[in-house]
């Protein structure tokens, strides 16, 4: 268990990082939402914000006083039992409270959150402040990836800034590593902070497979598409095949096709597209479509989980075959908390790793990250697997 001053330490740091992702954004980026999947930067600020408003200073400091009666329904999320909220789709029409405004509401929060760091860091307030800094920290992934979607999608493609490790090159020989088929353990069970869904501990049985020890790559991607992978139905799942003729998908998100090539891209600016460098921004069903017109398939998380050992990981998130669904024998917390993972529990895939825009001391290889097949302005990549 972590100290008192390490508690406030990581509270800190985490708070202060918040805000070092925002400081390339003008003022009007922090602003808009051009699509329902994306929340403005300011709103990402406020709602963090709000959750250690609502979720622990008001509940556990005395004497404390909200800084403004109305901005639980402005800045709650998916949390029904609290109450009302602003629709998710309406977060970019909100002009107020203006984005000099949420600065100061994180400071009255930051201010009287350390109090009751310093003061009353009892029993029932650790699990809730360590849920409330991994909150952010999931929020700060979601902020980068958000101003990559808000920038990127302007006609005049502005910078962010040079951001290391954006692109990752693995400059490593592809092989497979085999796994003999029995019976694992999967699960959080070492010390340290885990989601609810990864846990209770449990065991499966895994027939014998093959997994690459590294990620596809864009120049593999550029075969799939100049042998017509997205044209071909036969490679797609009857949704995945809709979603592509509905969208006109012929690519990679923020790739474009320019003079005979194609560039992408980059919170650093647009440039030529590296064969090299793992492909990213994919959706569950390109990667699908992918496995299979490589006569292969993708892993499963238990399958993933059992080999990441044997391999580099932690720069995309990969792509499993696993739905998004409860370990066997799963409670979820009483509370609102419980609506925290839970109830998401349909119609998602599973990803599994990080990448380079995750958090630090927050990625573990028990971690469950969970979107809908189609999304992809998340980091996200795959790597292939095989059955023996």
């Amino acid at each position: 268990m972590m100290s008192t001053i390490q508690f406030l330490e990581l509270f800190t740091q985490t708070r202060a990082a918040s805000e070092q992702i925002c400081k390339p954004l003008q003022t009007e980026d922090y602003v808009v939402q051009p699509s329902v999947d994306i929340s403005p930067p300011k709103w990402h600020l406020g709602h963090t914000t709000w959750f250690f408003e609502e979720f622990l200073l008001d509940p556990h400091l005395p004497g404390y006083k909200r800084y403004h009666k109305n901005y639980a329904y402005v800045f709650n999320s998916y949390y029904e039992s609290i109450g009302k909220r602003v629709v998710r789709t309406d977060r970019g029409n909100l002009s107020r409270p203006s984005v000099e405004e949420v600065f100061k509401y994180r400071a009255y929060v930051s201010f009287h959150m350390k109090q009751l760091i310093e003061n009353h860091l009892t029993a029932a307030v650790i699990p809730v402040l360590e849920i409330g800094i991994h909150h952010e920290k999931q929020h700060q992934e979601l902020l980068l990836t958000d101003i990559k979607y808000i920038l990127g999608n302007n006609p005049l493609q502005p910078e962010y800034g040079a951001v290391a490790n954006e692109e990752i090159i693995e400059n490593n020989p592809t092989s497979y590593i085999e796994i003999e088929e029995g019976i694992y353990h999967i699960g959080h069970d070492i010390e340290g902070f885990c989601y609810d869904n990864e846990q209770p501990r449990h065991r499966v049985f895994l027939e014998s497979y093959a997994i690459c020890d590294s990620l596809v790559t864009n120049g593999e991607w550029m075969e799939f598409m100049n042998d017509k992978g997205y044209s071909n139905a036969m490679l797609w799942h009857t949704e995945g095949w809709d979603w592509v003729k509905k969208n006109s998908i012929n690519a990679p998100m923020y790739w474009h096709y320019e003079n005979r090539t194609w560039t992408q891209y980059l919170l650093g600016g647009s440039k030529e597209v590296d064969p090299a460098a793992a492909v990213t921004h994919i959706s569950y069903y390109e990667a699908f479509a992918f496995a299979q017109w490589k006569g292969m398939r993708l892993p499963t998380e238990f399958e993933w989980e059992v080999a990441q050992s044997t391999f580099p990981h932690g720069n995309r998130w990969e792509w499993t075959e696993s739905a998004y669904l409860p370990y066997p024998n799963y409670q979820k917390p009483e509370g609102a908390l419980g609506e925290y993972n839970g109830k998401f529990m349909v119609n998602q895939k599973i990803l599994r790793g990080s990448s380079f825009a995750t958090a630090a001391n927050h990625a573990r290889p028990t971690y469950r990250n969970f979107f809908h097949a189609p999304l992809r302005w998340q980091f996200t990549s795959l790597r292939l697997a095989k059955s023996l």
